[in-house]
């Protein structure tokens, strides 16, 4: 006997139109429940989300397919994983049916699920359905048992695990009483390739035909209207994911990581600048709410949320949908809060961990730009102090002009206005120019340099602050103004390359300068130290070995994928790295970046100490990082958290400088 069965058996094939039926009126209403959200989207400012469309389908696909990005995080994401794959195997099966008795065999008399075809298509099936249900379980005691600290549970879930679970069990009971009236007794042999309902199949035995023909039939009927009620509450609830996840790998940002929109500040047209409302916001910003599985990854691992402060990335996400949908017209900023807005570190920790490719940033600093420069509003007055000396004297320490340079002399460094010949510009940036623990930074790089045949070229007083820190605070004027200015000096030069010790100077200049008309290439410190040391043009020499914890800078690890070249330098220089548990792509923010740097911490604890504390946990005397924002919080973290004596912070450009042959 050849494997196959009777497709919709026990069902009376006179009514398979009404089936057709429901299932195309269910697709239409779930249909129509997305074309109902697209007005809240289209509310919300334009945005090009479709180039590279080919790219695109393959990102979507790839992401959707491996879930590669919500297993990043083994604990739920292998329990969703796995439930995906399950159920996505049980729709392609049931597709299959489709194809068979719709398609086929009326058009081509093809019956292909027979024989091994159907035997593996049979086992397969049962055994997805099985880690469906087991996966469900999982993450059902995960929900509702175990409730980890953050996680929201709202009334979509219980409607989704009920919904689920219940299509899930009863296919499998309805299969055990097929196979009890037509495989286990007539053809057991075929009955082993569907294990699920044969599990099932004592719970009727001694059944006669008469009632397990009338409980398959009710229960395969209550099993369809379920099934299409669960197509019918998609959009309407938490299952929306289902469709705009993949979606949203689809409209992922192309552009390198951490763009900003640069504003048009010469249009006259203009009426606001920012997000004061969710109308002000591009649709994609709206677009991430219904994409928002509420899985908390990003507000378990924004610095702000751990140490006390009101900001969860999450719950701003959120705000935006709801904004958008019940008051598009609304204070934006006043419904998220001035405090959480501010508190922002712009670490990127939120996107990069994001299994759907949310962008939680941006709509930040779009918010913080309505602040800044419609409203004057900073996070206190010492911000509003250090943006006074940035418009006056470039740097947000008020200190004059002609010290910029003061940090060179003596070494084998000119000033570009001096016409004297250069290899490298240096943009050396604001605190290793001014700041006095900074300028040791500065000074061991120039020495650096000096030791690899490598003039460094610098504007001196001519160099302006790159423009970041007011930038994240929301000054974009401010910001325009000194990155022109810089880049006129730089372009009237005729520079060739620019490296800097700062990751804010490098990924502003590398990145953000582009779209002001700046295309000479910039490199941060590490790789350019890295390729001397690989090109034989810097000579190290050999010491004794040391115990040290490194961390990552943001800006230098998530925004440029910078991880190897500092630990491949560290080990040359004879150290032993005992790593953070938060390290690479996972490392915890100093506390500096977003222009916190220029701001007091009010609420809960301080970033710097808590960043502090892990890296006290390696129980290493030294704690190495390549950003003068890392180093100052370092320095006064060791201070405040209780670490002097027992740790000392230093920059990388230190250590290799004194290991200089």
């Amino acid at each position: 006997m050849e494997a196959t069965r009777e497709i919709y058996w026990n069902v009376n094939h006179g009514l398979i139109w009404v089936m057709y039926l429901f299932a195309f009126l269910a697709v239409g209403a779930c249909g129509f429940g997305f074309w109902k959200r697209l007005p809240m989207y289209r509310q919300a400012k334009p945005m090009e989300r479709l180039d590279r469309l080919a790219l695109r389908i393959k990102l979507m696909l790839q992401g959707a397919l491996t879930q590669a990005k919500v297993l990043r995080v083994p604990e739920p994401g292998t329990l969703h994983a796995f439930f995906f794959w399950g159920f996505l195997l049980l729709f392609i099966g049931t597709l299959l049916i489709m194809l068979q008795v719709d398609f086929t065999v009326p058009l081509f008399d093809l019956t292909f699920l027979k024989g091994t075809f159907y035997k593996t298509y049979s086992i397969v099936l049962d055994i997805a359905g099985m880690v469906a249900i087991l996966m469900l379980a999982g993450l059902f005691v995960r929900r509702f048992f175990v409730k980890p600290e953050g996680l929201v549970t709202k009334r979509d879930d219980y409607l989704a695990h009920a919904l689920l679970f219940t299509i899930l069990v009863s296919g499998f009971v309805i299969e055990a009483l097929r196979m009890a009236a037509t495989e286990v007794t007539v053809n057991p042999e075929l009955a082993r390739f569907s294990p699920g309902g044969l599990l099932l199949t004592p719970l009727f035995a001694g059944w006669d035909l008469g009632r397990i023909s009338v409980a398959h039939k009710v229960l395969w009927w209550g099993h369809f209207f379920l099934a299409m009620g669960f197509i019918v509450a998609i959009p309407g609830t938490k299952l929306r994911h289902l469709f705009t996840d993949p979606a949203n790998y689809l409209f992922t940002d192309l552009r390198p990581k951490g763009s900003i929109a640069t504003i048009d500040l010469e249009d006259e047209s203009a009426e606001q600048f920012g997000a004061a409302k969710a109308t002000d916001l591009a649709w994609k910003d709206v677009y991430d709410a219904d994409a928002c599985t509420l899985c908390k990854r990003c507000q378990d691992r924004c610095p702000a949320w751990t140490t006390g402060k009101p900001l969860s990335p999450m719950r701003v996400v959120q705000q935006v949908g709801e904004m958008a949908l019940n008051d598009p017209q609304g204070d934006l900023c006043r419904y998220v809060t001035e405090e959480v807005l501010w508190d922002c570190t712009t670490c990127r920790a939120c996107q990069e961990i994001c299994p759907v490719d949310i962008e939680h940033v941006n709509k930040i600093l779009e918010m913080r730009r309505n602040l800044a420069l419609m409203e004057g509003k900073f996070p206190g007055d010492e911000v509003r102090g250090a943006i006074a000396n940035y418009e006056v004297n470039g740097n947000p320490f008020g200190l004059g002009w002609a010290e910029r340079g003061a940090w060179a002399e003596g070494l084998d460094v000119v000033t570009l206005e001096s016409g004297e010949p250069f290899d490298v510009m240096y943009f050396v940036g604001c605190y290793a120019s001014f700041d006095r623990r900074n300028q040791d930074v500065a000074r061991a790089f120039a020495r650096i340099c000096s030791a690899a045949g490598v003039r460094l070229g610098i504007l001196g007083k001519e160099e302006k602050c790159c423009g970041e820190p007011p930038r994240k605070l929301g000054n974009e004027y401010l910001y325009q103004t000194m990155a022109r200015e810089n880049i006129e000096k730089i372009k009237g030069y005729g520079v060739q390359r620019i490296v800097t010790t700062c990751p804010h100077c490098f990924n502003t200049l590398a990145r953000d300068y582009r779209e002001l008309d700046f295309d000479i290439p910039v490199q941060h410190y590490t790789v350019f130290v890295a390729e001397l040391i690989e090109q034989g043009r810097l000579q190290l020499a050999k010491g004794e070995s040391f115990d040290c914890t490194y961390h990552d800078s943001c800006y230098v690890g998530r925004y440029a994928d910078i991880f190897e070249p500092p630990r491949e330098i560290i080990e040359r220089l004879g150290g032993n790295i005992t790593e953070m548990d938060r390290n690479r792509m996972e490392s915890f923010c100093c506390g500096g970046g977003g222009g916190r740097i220029l701001a007091e911490e009010r609420v809960g604890t301080r970033v710097n100490v808590a960043r502090v504390q892990m890296a006290g946990e390696t129980r290493a005397p030294m704690l190495v990082s390549n950003c003068p924002f890392c180093l100052t919080m370092f320095e006064d973290g060791i201070k405040t958290g209780g670490y002097e004596g027992d740790m000392a912070a230093k920059d990388l450009a230190e250590l290799v400088a004194q290991r200089l042959r």
